[in-house]
């Protein structure tokens, strides 16, 4: 296995499997975007008597979150997509390459679907971060954002390499990372990727049955997309929940799959992993 087939299979883990921007990547997004138009304000300069009242609420953050996860992993899914197609044709993209495109590409849709996501739900950049913010101060009070900003700072980082998840103001790196005594062995990791895999592709199968009970044209683009967005609005849990179910933490799976990425043995079980689910969800839209 070449050194950009293995570093492909870890990424399309983390589409397809692993489901791991965070809100750190949207500040600096954003303040980068204010620069170029010569903005300078900053949240210091927001109005001290800040009413909440006057902002988001708790639900509405954690939706606005959720939608940009299902935007950016499509996004993500695409790209690997791409890049499978150009390794089918004979095509080597060497390892650092392929992170560096995936991580551009990544950035610049960003900007796009955050825009477009603010504008569709009527709000402002500056109160929505600092709402996220003041409702992360005491997150164990607000656990729906706490769970919808970490979900989508899991699938930046699984896609980026950087370090975002648990990111918060004033830390300079993820505050979620594994002790090494709690990384899997390969052969550990291997076994959970299976039973990662196995448990979204039950999940898809139920979504599929779903949609033909109820009538609908799996082979209509609009059904087609309807479809994957319930998927990944749920995938998140479900793996997780197969994983919790045999003692094994979300966090702690990423962390071995990164562990492990360099591994050959590892990165072809998760590739081998990764075609026979496509191959299933091919399957249950043409049956």
């Amino acid at each position: 296995m070449t050194s950009s087939t293995s570093s492909t299979a870890v990424l399309v883990a983390g589409s397809a499997a692993l489901l791991v921007a965070g809100i750190g990547m949207l500040s600096r997004s954003h303040q980068q975007a204010n620069n170029n138009n010569n903005n300078t304000s900053t949240l210091a300069e927001i109005d001290e008597d800040f009413d909440e009242s006057e902002c988001i609420t708790e639900d509405e953050v954690a939706k606005l979150f959720d939608s940009l996860f299902v935007e950016m992993q499509g996004i993500l899914s695409q790209l690997m997509q791409q890049v499978q197609q150009l390794q089918m044709a004979g095509q080597v993209i060497p390892e650092k390459q392929l992170k560096t495109i995936v991580k551009n590409e990544m950035e610049r849709a960003l900007l796009v679907k955050q825009k477009a996501l603010l504008e569709q739900f009527d709000m402002d950049y500056e109160c929505w971060e600092q709402a996220t913010w003041e409702f992360l101060e005491k997150e164990e009070q607000h656990p729906k954002v706490k769970k919808a900003v970490e979900r989508f700072q899991r699938l930046w980082e699984s896609a980026t390499g950087e370090d975002v998840v648990g990111w918060r103001p004033g830390k300079e790196s993820g505050s979620s990372s594994t002790n090494v005594q709690d990384v899997l062995s390969p052969e550990q990791t291997i076994q959970m990727a299976e039973v990662y895999f196995a448990a979204l592709t039950e999940s898809m199968r139920s979504i599929v049955h779903d949609f033909k009970t109820r009538g609908h044209n799996l082979q209509d683009p609009q059904v087609q997309q309807a479809l994957n967005m319930e998927f990944a609005k749920s995938a998140s849990d479900v793996g997780e929940g197969a994983l919790v179910s045999h003692n094994v933490t979300q966090a702690q799976f990423e962390a071995s799959v990164k562990q492990h990425s360099s591994n050959p043995t590892v990165g072809r079980a998760l590739a081998m992993l990764q075609m026979k689910q496509q191959q299933d969800m091919m399957a249950m839209g043409n049956a």
